[in-house]
């Protein structure tokens, strides 16, 4: 069994809105439909409940998806901040801290989406798996995996969309 972690293709970015409701850009589609080929036939799939992860599961897959609420990512409050990669990596290096004013702990964020993964790894321990979501929540889950310390170098790295493939 393989896990493959999709990160969303490229939002419509509305600094006005909390980046959990940003929509996809109809632009990036063509950078969606090129990871198709790299993922596996009859894997189990399933996706965060944000638009712009949903409909790039949407776009990856003919068959059934199923919206898991707890794959979404790291909740952060409406704005823009200038200072926004410096803030996640405060977040990583405390998880226990709201890194910025309306952020949810890192930790929360973990408690969330590992116990979810887990879950889902143990139901569909005869297939490969495939989950679309988002950067920080991956890095986080990532890490929790393998027991290695976030790979904030690939997280900042990370392109939308994105493949991780792991063998947990």
């Amino acid at each position: 069994m393989t896990l493959h972690l999709v990160r969303h293709g490229r939002p419509l970015r509305d600094p006005g809105r909390p980046a959990s409701a940003w929509e996809l850009d109809p632009a990036a589609y063509d950078d969606v439909w090129a990871l198709r080929d790299r993922l596996p036939a009859g894997a189990a799939w399933c996706s965060s409940p944000e638009p712009k992860a949903l409909a790039t599961a949407e776009l990856l897959t003919d068959g059934d998806i199923g919206v898991v609420d707890d794959l979404r990512e790291h909740e952060r409050a409406a704005g823009w901040l200038e200072d926004f990669e410096d803030r996640v990596r405060s977040a990583f290096a405390d998880p226990t801290l709201s890194a910025a004013p309306g952020w949810e702990p890192l930790e929360a964020c973990r408690d969330r989406v590992v116990p979810a993964v887990r879950r889902l790894l143990d139901v569909h321990a005869d297939q490969d798996l495939v989950l679309v979501g988002h950067g920080t929540a991956w890095t986080v889950l990532a890490a929790s995996l393998t027991g290695a310390p976030p790979d904030l170098a690939r997280w900042a790295a990370s392109t939308t969309p994105d493949l991780w493939t792991l063998d947990p």
